[in-house]
This record gives structure tokens, sequence and C-alpha cells, in this order.
């Protein structure tokens, strides 16, 4: 299959499964939120903003390395499609190599499984997984963290437990087809998302899985049909207590944000 059809496939499954999910009847009590979470939906979701139905899609550009001790950085773009009625994703991206070679990399997180697969020039695969737990739980702290960019699933009833740390830090608890996965979310002064932290975060590191700490940054946050955004962020490991970033770059909504296609047929943007 070619990367074009992997994706249009993907998409395709995460429509359906979107669909068979029940929306939320109701946005739930902010009011029992822990304050500093409260504060946050306030100033980035007003009351009133509708959730979008459809997948939201993203555009992505920045640059990544591919493990926290490697020195070489590569400029990457990226699509992503997400779905706000569940935890999924589907991320497609070009990550440019020397002598104008470049990696096609699709990444996936369905039904509680998660996919990876790496190509060279499109053709070639060198890497794929799926299927494995760990890879899913990875996927599953990857699209809490990236709630920033869809703060609908983090309102009361959407499936994210809260709890509370203090006045600028709360815990977020997600649960998908049996997998559990927990953040604590870092607010500043402008009740924005600052970062995201875990002790323990699943990862693939010279052939096996680790658990590491993880860490998300976010900032320049801007307002997009009525919910305010971060434009920028980046991920990385912690290692000997350093923050060792391993992707970096800026996220913006793409042209027909938070709008499905019919049914049956794959998202222009896929064909």
């Amino acid at each position: 299959m070619t990367p074009a059809g992997r994706v249009a496939e993907l998409l395709s499954r995460l429509e359906v499964e979107a669909a068979r999910t029940p929306a939320t009847p109701s946005p739930g009590d902010r009011e029992a939120l822990p304050p500093p979470v409260r504060r946050y939906l306030g100033r980035v979701l007003p009351q009133g903003v509708a959730r979008p139905e459809g997948l939201l899609r993203f555009h992505q550009a920045g640059s990544l390395r591919t493990d926290p001790s490697a020195t070489r950085w590569y400029p990457f773009t990226a699509r992503q499609w997400v779905s706000p009625r569940l935890p999924g994703f589907v991320w497609e991206a070009r990550v440019d190599l020397p002598l104008r070679l470049h990696l096609q990399v699709i990444d996936s997180y369905l039904a509680g499984s998660a996919s990876g697969a790496v190509r060279l020039l499109s053709l070639l695969t060198v890497a794929r997984l799926a299927g494995d737990p760990e890879l899913a739980s990875g996927a599953l702290h990857r699209y809490l963290a990236e709630a920033v960019w869809y703060p609908w699933v983090l309102l009361p009833g959407s499936g994210v437990v809260w709890q509370p740390l203090d006045d600028r830090r709360a815990r977020a608890d997600l649960t998908d087809h049996g997998t559990t996965v927990s953040l604590e979310f870092r607010f500043n002064d402008r009740d924005e998302v600052a970062s995201i932290y875990t002790a323990g975060r699943m990862g693939r590191f010279g052939g096996g899985y680790r658990r590491l700490p993880w860490e998300g940054r976010f900032g320049d946050y801007r307002q997009v049909a009525g919910v305010w955004l971060p434009g920028y962020g980046e991920v990385g490991w912690v290692v000997d207590r350093r923050l060792e970033r391993v992707w970096k770059g800026r996220v913006t909504p793409r042209e027909g944000w938070g709008i499905t296609p019919r049914s049956g047929s794959a998202p222009a943007s896929a064909r």
C-alpha cells in the first residue's frame, strides 16, 4: 500500500471510531474542576464555543532528532488529524536528510492500538511497529499532552479525570481501552498550560522500551475560531535531570479545521 493509501485508510478508521462514540451530553460542571484547570479552560475555551464533531487538522513545521543523545537535528513538516470525540490521531511527517534524501513517518493511535512506520524516500520501509502495549501507552501520553490544541477533551465529562496538586498544577488521568496514563499540567500566570510532565512515559531506545521522565513545553498562544491554542511546542526526555528535547516546532490549524469529509471519501489533504 502506498503512503497516501495508508494515511487514507487510517483516517477512514478514525472517522468510523469517532462516529461510533456518543457525543458528550453536556460539558459538565467546570466549577468542580481544580482551580488552575478551571481558570485555564475559562481562558482558552470560553463558554458557548461548541466542540467540533469532525476531525481537527493541523500543520507542523520544525526540527527533531531520533534520540536524546543524538547531536544532529533534522527539519520536518507534518500533517496531523485528531479526533476531539475519543483518543485517536494520525500523524504524517516528512523528515529531510542530507544528500536530498528524506524519511516519511506515519504514526497513529486508533481504538487503543498504536502503530508507526518509517520509509526512506517514501518507498523503502526501514522501521515498523504496531500493537505493542508500550507503544500504545506512549501514544496515549502524547494524545493527552497535545490536548492543549484540542482542549475540549479536557472538559469534565469528556474522559479526563483531574486531581488537584496546587494553585499552578493539576494531574490529568486518561484511560482508553484498558490503558491509563497520567500527566501533570503546569499553568503560568496567564492561565495557560506552560508545560506538562510525567515521571514515566514509555519510549523505544536501542531496540527496546524504557520508561523515562518526559516533558513538554508550550507558548505563543493565539486565538483560532474563538479558542486559544499554543503556536509553539517542544517535547523531550529528562535524562540526568536535564531536559533533552527531541521535537520542537510550530503548530497551526489547517484550512478546514474541524470539518470532516463525507463518509466514504478520504480527506482532500490525504489524497
